[in-house]
């Protein structure tokens, strides 16, 4: 397993996630670095700020800040070699640079070790005329062969997997 350290720019905490503007960047990338670190991926963070010594202490960072200065931060490191300066990784880069598992996409909450999933569904908001009905109703339509009523049926199935009435809107009784 990899090791990778990123070196920040001076925060106001060990995170930049705090006070009243917060960035978003910082916000994302936090909750990356826990994703990793909950996979077994060994990451650590450094801010200029409150840890200078380990800035002075790492040559490949002591370097790049003769060269490009603190306004060339964050450097991220991985196993000593310089992977990215800059900017912050996504979390796929983090996965694969950590060598951990498969990365779960931001926002996305990952299953806890031990959970039974129910087999439920979130239902998507209907679009603006969209017709009701339950969305097994609308998976069965949809599943239909071509040329059936059910088929045509479902030619008003928006993105989102919900079913709107075609023009004429009959077909849809039962379907969607």
């Amino acid at each position: 397993m990899n090791r990778i350290q990123v070196f920040e720019p001076a925060l106001c905490c060990a995170t930049g996630v705090c006070g009243e503007d917060v960035d978003q960047a910082l916000v994302t990338f936090s909750a990356d670095l826990d994703f990793v670190r909950s996979q077994g991926g060994d990451v650590r963070r450094y801010n200029l700020a409150s840890e200078p010594l380990a800035f002075a202490e790492t040559e490949a960072v002591k370097g790049f800040l003769q060269v490009v200065g603190a306004k060339g931060l964050p450097l991220v490191l991985v196993d000593g070699v310089t992977a990215m300066t800059g900017g912050y990784p996504d979390r796929a880069q983090l996965s694969e640079w950590a060598g951990v598992s498969a990365p779960v996409p931001a926002g996305a909450v990952p299953i806890p070790a031990g959970a039974t999933m129910l087999g439920l569904k979130g239902v998507s908001p209907r679009p603006a005329g969209a017709r009701s009905g339950s969305g097994s109703q609308t998976a069965s339509c949809c599943s239909a062969p071509a040329g059936s009523e059910a088929q045509s049926c479902c030619s008003g199935v928006e993105s989102e997997g919900s079913c709107s009435a075609p023009a004429g809107g009959s077909e849809t009784s039962g379907c969607c």
